[in-house]
């Protein structure tokens, strides 16, 4: 693991005039609880996946200001020496919790709750939001893809179209986490474990003097894998039968061709026909080129004989709907020993928050092990799962009823317990498998891509008063 680099200074500015104006109000010990989490699914989905809590764990276990930084904010001229020492001997001392990454989540469900001195909890805002929101996008949009191949392999080559040197590796363990089988992405690799994978590019094969010399030296030193790119001059003329010529020469032990340009379902087809007849059954047909679900799943459709895809610009950069949405807002604060909710109320319904300190619940039929809806509630509430409970049921076509046969779930874990951090770190392959074991819950209506059944959020009736009472200006209800 190579050493991590401190990005304490990678915040808004705002975020350290609000933290001078606590200090300076006498307010740098007041708790707050801050909630993370998003209003819109990305592309019009069905749900998204939470990712970017490895992320945000190490960033706040490094949390600190050098020297430089405090020179830096001193020539700012705009903060005092005494809120300047204390960010000398700042360190993070927050509870958090978190949704486990790989986790399918919802609108307006917070996906990370902060609780601690408003400084430390308010600072993180926008390396939490920066993390999170990333990772999630990318994860959410590998899903779709690895989806739409229909069980057939996804790798993310997408690293020289990412929005910077970080989007590329992270967006790389994103898309793993999505589903993807792995990267392109040496350094995603050797950081978090996501299988690198790769061939050749054109250039090895135009820096010989034929296509064919290009493929038999490449075969040579890749006996035990060997896969050529058959689209560099022609695929049906020239790269697939010298492709077929040095397979049957060489019988390499693994064998694949990828088409990475023209008609792949058109060409596809033919190849396979010509590899078959070769008897090259064994050889796989693997298709890149600007891809995307809508593209895999039309090529499908039109019979393309591909085993697995190579999906680059669309993927790592979420093309279709680059933006996540995330946002971090207060939902309470502390004070002589009560909790106070607090509310952002907007002339637009979807930017009105949940206050309090909450939680979400989700409940499964114990018939069927499948989500049926999540609730979110404050914190101190329990369900009874002895008793009947009104609940919105995907199965019935969203009608109310009250189920039975019902067990619960609360999303978030502990992450950091005053600063300390109490969370097993997981591997990027565990993180994947969970994600995997948690979209099996989901029903078929709700992981379609067009017209996604609603999968039902709801507030408990206590949050849902709390709420009504602070918009109707009843804030004297503490």
């Amino acid at each position: 693991m190579k050493a991590e680099e401190n990005l304490t200074m990678l915040t808004d500015f705002y975020e350290l005039t609000m933290s001078g104006g606590y200090f300076e109000n006498g307010m740098a010990d007041t708790v707050a609880y801050f909630d993370m989490f998003f209003r819109k699914i990305p592309d019009g989905g069905g749900f998204a996946i939470a990712a970017g809590l490895d992320t945000v764990i190490r960033y706040l276990q490094g949390l600190r200001f050098d020297r430089e930084d405090i020179s830096y904010l001193r020539e700012k001229g705009i903060f005092s020496q005494a809120f300047l020492k204390y960010l000398e001997d700042f360190r993070f001392t927050c509870d958090v919790w978190a949704v486990p990454e790989g986790t399918p989540v919802f609108p307006y469900e917070p996906v990370l709750t902060v609780r601690g001195p408003i400084i430390q909890a308010q600072f993180i805002e926008t390396y939490l939001l920066l993390a999170m929101n990333h990772q999630s996008l990318i994860a959410t949009k590998a899903n779709r893809i690895v989806r739409a191949a229909q069980g057939r392999g996804v790798m993310e080559f997408g690293s020289r179209r990412a929005h910077g040197a970080s989007a590329a590796v992270l967006g790389a363990r994103a898309a793993y986490i999505g589903g993807a089988g792995g990267t392109a992405c040496v350094r995603a690799d050797e950081e978090y474990g996501t299988p690198a994978t790769g061939t050749m590019a054109h250039s090895w094969i135009q820096v010989f003097d034929s296509e064919l010399e290009a493929f038999r030296a490449y075969a040579r030193l890749y006996p035990h894998n060997c896969s050529l790119l058959v689209d560099t001059y022609n695929v049906l003329k020239s790269g697939v039968p010298n492709a077929i010529r040095v397979f049957r020469e060489m019988r390499p032990q693994r064998m694949s061709i990828r088409i990475d340009s023209g008609d792949i379902t058109y060409l596809s087809r033919q190849a396979r026909r010509m590899l078959d007849e070769a008897g090259l059954q064994d050889c796989r047909i693997i298709a890149s080129n600007a891809l995307d679900e809508y593209i895999i799943r039309d090529m499908l459709i039109q019979g393309a004989a591909v085993d697995s895809f190579g999906v680059g610009e669309k993927l790592i950069t979420a093309k279709s709907d680059p933006v996540f949405g995330g946002v971090y807002k207060l939902a309470a604060i502390e004070r002589e020993g009560r909790l106070l909710p607090r509310i952002k109320i907007s002339e637009n319904p979807e930017k009105i928050t949940n206050p309090g300190f909450k939680k979400v619940v989700r409940f499964y039929d114990r018939k069927t092990d499948k989500a049926l809806a999540d609730v979110i509630m404050l914190r101190e509430e329990r369900v009874d799962e002895t008793k009947p409970y009104h609940i919105f049921d995907p199965g019935f076509v969203w009608k109310k009823k009250w189920i039975r046969d019902f067990y619960t779930r609360e999303l978030a874990v502990p992450i950091f317990e005053k600063g300390r951090l109490v969370y097993p770190i997981k591997t990027t392959q565990e993180i994947r498998k969970e994600c995997q074991a948690q979209l099996d819950t989901l029903w078929p209506e709700i992981l379609r891509f067009e017209n996604p059944h609603r999968y039902y959020v709801d507030l408990s009736e206590s949050l849902w008063k709390m709420k009504q009472a602070l918009i109707d200006g009843h804030s004297d209800m503490t």
